[in-house]
């Protein structure tokens, strides 16, 4: 679960000048009192505002609070966010369910990660930040890492995870810091990360792992752009933001970005090396393959009831695309409702009771396809929606 409580600019720039981080925080300070130099680069209307929040009525899902995305390009750190964004609309709660480890493609990038941690981190006692439920904790204790977690969202009994914000003076810190899909959901993610170097006492390394730009653009995932996620990172904006990266790549396919970074090297981005960033102007062709593809007689079935299905759904909703529902093999969605389109979310063993040989399944991520195919017994036609492939 993102750390909202860190998000505040005012609680940033404070921890900040508490850590002697007084160049970084002053430099922020200006940019954010109106020396930005943004350029617009996307801009979509009426998104939920928290797409992995499910309901238990369809007609609270239609109801769901949306927000606007407006992404802009920062000129002076070459940063990408949405800046329409409000975090004042975000409010989580027990209907938040966002955990993909049901699939074993998800638990073998987990493994992933866990040797990039064991190549860099080994001996050190780590420390996630953000830890949410504890899965990924629980996951690295079963393989012998020293950790602790926190989380001032978490809930929960585990000894080892605080239930606080990572600040100064909360009593815990760490040879090595865990950062995994946190940092897109932050407002102010230098300060933020200026705030947890300062809490760590302005030592150690980190490991940051979030969502990649370029292979959005790259696949042209319409779907894979939301409300939720503030920012929107490249590699390169963390080699401008650390001065020194121990390691950095790609995983989950392309689709996530990682790096591993001294966090004594935490600096301003500046302009220098920075790619403007321009759309793929095709970015939006592939909602009308869908669109060709789905106008037939057969059901049309998204798989994939989190991020991308919702987002999909949404689109597919605007250009009149009827489906017929949504499946998810994690049990927490399974009855319950879809933000915005109140598309009801269905096992897959409810699911295939109601459906007919050939029917089509739009597979949000190519990552289960495997895993789909092999679920459902190949009955289907099954559209992987990133690439615009058609498998019979």
């Amino acid at each position: 679960m993102p750390i909202h409580q860190c998000r505040s600019d005012l609680l940033a720039c404070l921890l900040l000048r508490e850590a002697n981080y007084e160049k970084l925080s002053c430099a922020w300070s200006q940019i954010i009192m109106g020396k930005m130099m943004l350029r617009e680069i996307f801009r979509i209307e009426c998104l939920p505002v928290l797409q992995n929040k499910v309901y238990s009525t369809k007609k609270e899902a239609e109801g769901a609070v949306t927000g606007e995305v407006v992404l802009v390009q920062d000129e002076n750190t070459g940063l990408i966010y949405n800046a329409a964004f409000d975090p004042g609309l975000i409010q989580y709660d027990e209907n938040y369910q966002n955990e993909q480890a049901f699939s074993e493609a998800f638990r073998r990038h987990l493994d992933d990660v866990s040797g990039i941690i064991e190549r860099n981190f080994s001996g050190c006692n780590l420390l996630e930040v953000g830890c949410g439920k504890g899965y990924f904790l629980e996951h690295l204790k079963n393989k012998g890492f020293s950790i602790k977690g926190i989380d001032p969202a978490y809930e929960g009994s585990d000894p080892d995870i605080l239930k606080a914000p990572f600040e100064p003076g909360s009593g815990v810190e760490g040879d090595a810091i865990v950062l995994r899909h946190v940092l897109e959901h932050i407002q102010d993610p230098l300060g933020f990360l200026g705030s947890i170097a300062s809490a760590n006492g302005g030592k150690g390394l980190i490991y940051i792992e979030v969502p990649c730009f370029d292979w959005i653009c790259t696949n042209r995932a319409w779907f894979d752009i939301f409300y939720e996620h503030v920012n929107y990172f490249r590699l390169a904006d963390f080699y401008r933001m650390f001065g020194s990266v121990v390691e950095a790549g790609y995983v989950f396919n392309r689709q996530y970005l990682y790096v591993v970074a001294e966090l004594a090297s935490l600096r301003m981005p500046t302009r220098s090396g920075v790619t403007e960033v321009v759309m793929p102007p095709d970015f939006l062709d592939g909602i009308k393959r869908v669109e060709n593809i789905a106008n037939s007689n057969q059901k049309n079935v998204v798989w994939g009831a989190s991020s991308k299905g919702v987002i999909f759904s949404i689109y597919m909703a605007r250009h009149g695309i009827e489906l017929g529902f949504a499946v998810d093999i994690n049990p927490a969605k399974q009855g319950r409702y879809l933000a915005s389109t109140g598309l009801m979310v269905k096992s897959p063993e409810h699911a295939f009771r109601e459906m007919s040989e050939g029917d089509r399944i739009f597979i949000m991520n190519s990552n289960y396809l495997s895993e789909i195919v092999a679920c459902s017994g190949n009955r289907y036609s099954y559209y992987e929606v990133q690439s615009a492939a058609i498998l019979s």
